[in-house]
């Protein structure tokens, strides 16, 4: 069978209890975590479609989780991408799977700075003679109050 068959065959079981078309990539992650999960990376449908739902339905926190990951990956597609394989004994992560599960899970990197050495530093004279420092503005008057006598 090939990969677009099976992705049907999850999905019209699963479609009863969750909104597909807007969790696409969040389920597909999922299925890829419970793969994972499991001894050899397989699992049969039945089995994989109780893990699912279990986990999806278990709160806002997994929920939360799979929105971060799926930022991550956008444009998902677990079959054509080759991360999962399905066969007669079931559904199985490959190497690839593997591998991408990890690198979206990582912390992402954040770029190191590279510190270059300080220009060498440069004397300055300093003047002692305080009318160079003063600013002068042109056509300003200085009104100054006259005191009561």
């Amino acid at each position: 069978m090939d990969a677009r068959l099976g992705w049907a065959i999850l999905r019209l079981i699963l479609e009863r209890h969750f909104s597909f078309e807007r969790r696409g990539v969040n389920f597909q992650i999922t299925i890829l975590k419970v793969l994972a999960g499991h001894p050899e990376g397989r699992v049969v449908l039945a089995d994989l479609t109780r893990f699912v739902a279990i986990l999806t339905s278990s709160g806002t926190d997994w929920s939360q989780r799979m929105k971060r990951l799926a930022a991550r990956a956008p444009g998902l597609d677990i079959f054509t991408s080759g991360y999962v394989i399905r066969d007669d004994s079931g559904w199985r992560i490959t190497e690839a799977g593997r591998e991408f599960l990890k690198s979206i899970e990582a912390p992402p990197q954040v770029p190191q700075l590279v510190i270059e050495s300080a220009p060498a530093m440069v004397a300055v004279k300093a003047t002692l003679d305080p009318l160079q420092n003063v600013i002068q503005i042109a056509g300003h008057k200085v009104r100054r109050r006259r005191r009561a006598a």
